[in-house]
């Protein structure tokens, strides 16, 4: 039985062709986030900011975060965020630093736990310094960077270093325009902001890794054709593939998007507009820059030229 093709086979799409439409959108993106970065910056949330953290578990039963997250805010303790934690009898309660330092961050914690009131086991309680929050914003973007990184070192090696360069473009192409789509929309960027851009690298280069593998097959299958016609026909090879591909993993997020509210919209958010730009960016800026590299090798004796 055959594979589901969302893709007609003979689809002969002319990619190459349009790439410089793609070259204007993808300038614009970088535009649109450079400049939102620069003038609105992060909205940077507790993790990064400091603040207090509460880990409570209710002994009635679910926890009501809808309800809960009302009457946290009526406490007048600015920023506060909730979430189930481990199990739905578990609340994680996060609430920006108070004006007053360590004396101040103690009476929100009382206050908290007054307004939550009895039948609360909490598991930890605790003040989160900006020092720590300093910390963790360094490790965050350190991570990111070492994942782009090993992504890059990986494709390189596999492939040819051409391949590696074009990863290393299109993965940072991913994050970035990811980046600026949570500081235009404001979303809060916290440690669940950086665990859905790691994420979102793997994704992204998971989708270029396949087009490249073509693109390699198809190399030494016909050595004699131009780069252009070459990289056209191993787009529109995995066409059908890549469609699929995310098709499926929206399906899964999607729901999550919708109905999984305030706590996940910036998690769910990032990776739904990450699977939009790392479809386009594998055919537009990974397949398309092999165009402006160096010639490939795998054993072919004509050079390709990019105009």
């Amino acid at each position: 039985m055959g594979l589901l093709k969302l893709v007609p086979a003979e689809t002969k799409i002319d990619f190459i062709g349009k790439r410089f439409f793609a070259f204007a959108f993808t300038l614009l993106l970088f535009f649109v986030a450079i400049g939102s970065l620069s003038v609105m910056g992060l909205n940077m949330g507790i993790d990064f900011r400091g603040g207090i953290l509460i880990d409570a578990t209710s002994q009635a039963g679910a926890v009501d975060v809808h309800s809960l997250r009302g009457k946290m805010q009526t406490l007048g303790l600015g920023e506060v965020a909730l979430q189930t934690f481990g199990n739905e009898n578990t609340v994680l309660i996060r609430v920006q630093q108070q004006e007053g330092g360590d004396t101040a961050n103690a009476a929100a914690i009382e206050r908290i736990k007054t307004a939550l009131g009895e039948g609360w086991t909490y598991n930890r309680s605790e003040s989160v310094g900006p020092t720590v929050g300093n910390e963790l914003l360094h490790d965050g973007i350190l991570a990111t960077l070492l994942a782009i990184g090993a992504i890059t070192l990986y494709v390189a090696v596999r492939f040819e270093w051409q391949f590696g360069i074009a990863a290393l473009a299109s993965t940072f192409h991913d994050v970035f325009v990811s980046l600026g789509l949570v500081s235009v929309l404001g979303w809060e960027f916290n440690l669940t902001t950086v665990a859905a851009l790691l994420l979102l690298s793997g994704y992204s280069v998971n989708d270029t890794v396949i087009v490249f593998d073509r693109i390699r097959e198809d190399l030494r299958r016909y050595k004699q054709r131009d780069l252009k016609d070459i990289i056209n026909l191993s787009v529109n090879a995995t066409l059908s593939r890549t469609t699929m591909t995310s098709g499926l993993t929206m399906l899964a997020i999607l729901p999550m998007l919708f109905l999984g509210g305030e706590t996940l919209i910036n998690f769910t958010g990032v990776i739904t507009w990450g699977i939009i730009v790392g479809t386009f960016s594998s055919i537009y800026v990974a397949a398309a820059l092999l165009l402006y590299l160096p010639p490939l090798r795998m054993g072919r004796t004509v050079q390709s030229a990019a105009a």
